[in-house]
């Protein structure tokens, strides 16, 4: 096997990067490649469990309920915000990797989607990043938490499990949460950021629609009931979450049922 041109190796390289310029970089070029046809689907017999994906010393991993808290109006406060999305982009990259390198025997179509997604979030990480150093600071200069990276690490055993309960359910928060983000940033009158979070939301409403689409394929590969399957796993895996209010339009068109809003309605 030629490393270089095996797809999921190189999907490991590009995860293992430590630096976020050089991993952002190699996503980009990965996509291109795959795009190119020049990446092969040759499996890999070992695949390795990552409970630390490749990241930076930077920024300081503590507890959620450590993280600073956000006060829109201040730019300090806006910075804080931008940088604990900065880190969430930053860790989708690495989520959308995985998707790809772990789970080798999906359709070709499965990994055209997840190397786009990578390649996106990758935009979006470059687009948080240069509004913090455009106003004096940086990707590590706040604390952050690991929330995604630790579910990914729990649900790297199942391709169903991880599409139920990463694009469907901690990605999806964002189509909840965003809106609500830019409402109280207008008045600010931070148009880039405003922008910025417009373009994210509208991008990720495509993430999650892919992995509402890979969720349910599999579902029905396996016999199972999508919307009773989602509502299991979300009481299996996250107990204790948090979740609503919902942006039901938004989660309708990344693909969530009727069924389903009502379901979260009623159970959450």
């Amino acid at each position: 096997m030629n490393d270089k041109d095996n797809l999921f190796l190189q999907s490991l390289t590009c995860l293992l990067i430590d630096d976020p310029q050089q991993k952002v970089a190699a996503t980009k070029t990965l996509q291109k490649r795959w795009l190119a046809g020049e990446l092969n689907l040759d499996a890999m017999v070992d695949i390795k469990p990552l409970p630390v994906a490749g990241r930076p010393e930077k920024p300081e991993l503590v507890d959620p309920k450590d993280v600073p808290r956000r006060n829109f109006s201040s730019l300090k406060g806006r910075l804080t915000l931008v940088h604990a999305i900065t880190h969430i982009e930053f860790n989708a990259i690495n989520l959308a990797l995985d998707a790809v390198y772990r789970f080798q025997n999906m359709p070709r179509q499965y990994y055209t989607d997840w190397c786009r997604v990578a390649a996106e979030e990758a935009l979006h990480f470059t687009m948080l990043s240069d509004y913090l150093v455009s106003h004096g600071a940086a990707y590590g200069d706040f604390p952050a938490h690991n929330g995604l990276w630790e579910m990914a690490v729990k649900t790297d055993f199942d391709v169903l499990v991880r599409m139920a309960l990463v694009p469907r359910v901690l990605e999806a928060r964002g189509l909840d949460v965003t809106p609500g983000m830019i409402k109280k940033l207008q008045p600010t009158g931070d148009v880039p950021l405003i922008k910025s979070l417009e373009k994210i939301f509208d991008d990720e409403i495509g993430h999650v629609k892919i992995g509402t689409h890979w969720y349910k394929f599999l579902c029905e590969q396996r016999g199972l009931d999508a919307d009773e399957t989602f509502i299991q796993l979300i009481e299996e895996y996250m107990q204790g979450a948090k979740f609503g209010p919902f942006e039901t339009e938004a989660r309708i068109e990344a693909g969530f049922s009727h069924e389903e809003m009502r379901a979260l309605l009623n159970r959450f």
